[in-house]
């Protein structure tokens, strides 16, 4: 008997092509992560409205909010930045609602680099639109001249975190591939993990099935078990809701 798979939404990006228009994608290294943790990826085009995410989100066993281009200062309070780019508004628009709607109804989530950024947009936190400029120190967060598994720099991981459960460990190594981070950090949010210089490269939504989100490129680190470990657990709990929930009817 086939045993039925968690399927895992994944958020995706508006990507330009030669031929004029646009397409919808992501890194495969998102869909290869959920893939061999276990899930079934289906991927989430910008366009849908948020009457489609509430018919949509009922047959998803839990959600990526995976990484790309900046959020909207306008979204968290502030004024556009010159630093800030490649905002699409749909993608605000949709991620934003989602985010939402995935904790009213206690769906499994996993926020990666914009995917964190988003989750603290969402919940009433801000970011640093551009930290060379309003938060500099002894990190370089932006190593995108190195390869996207390059290991930049250490977190430290809080003790008592879920995230420390899942490493196994207070401290980490990770790659570092962005330019803006979490200024302040919604109300409702747990920081766990901790950058030398201070910003938050991890946090958790206590009380949540599987609420968490991490600043670093784990889908780009797969050759570490604890970066894997990070997905199975996620693809755990999403299975958890597979088995106690019924799905609606087919789409």
């Amino acid at each position: 008997m086939i045993v039925p798979k968690p399927l895992i939404g994944l958020t995706t990006t508006r990507l330009p092509i030669p031929s004029g228009g646009h397409t919808f994608g992501i890194n495969e290294s998102y869909v290869k992560s959920v893939a061999n943790a276990g899930g079934l990826p289906i991927l989430i085009p910008l366009e849908l409205s948020n009457d489609d995410l509430e018919v949509l989100l009922p047959r998803l066993d839990g959600v990526l909010f995976t990484g790309g281009n900046d959020i909207d200062p306008r979204r968290y309070g502030n004024q556009p930045h010159p630093k800030v780019e490649g905002v699409d508004a749909d993608r605000d628009r949709l991620e934003i609602h989602l985010v939402q709607t995935v904790i009213q109804s206690d769906k499994p989530f996993l926020g990666i680099c914009r995917g964190c950024q988003v989750i603290n947009v969402a919940l009433g936190g801000s970011l640093y639109e551009d930290l060379p400029e309003q938060f500099p120190g002894e990190v370089h967060h932006d190593n995108h001249d190195h390869s996207r598994n390059f290991l930049a720099h250490g977190v430290d991981i809080q003790s008592d975190s879920r995230l420390a459960q899942i490493m196994t460990s207070n401290h980490a190594w990770v790659n570092s591939l962005h330019h803006q981070g979490v200024r302040k950090l919604a109300h409702d949010l747990h920081e766990t993990a901790i950058a030398p210089d201070g910003l938050i490269e991890g946090f958790e939504l206590p009380g949540h099935l599987f609420g968490l989100a991490v600043q670093w490129h784990p889908e780009e680190l797969q050759e570490h078990e604890y970066m894997r470990k990070l997905f199975q657990i996620f693809i755990h709990s999403c299975k958890a809701v597979n088995s106690i929930i019924p799905k609606q009817d087919n789409i």
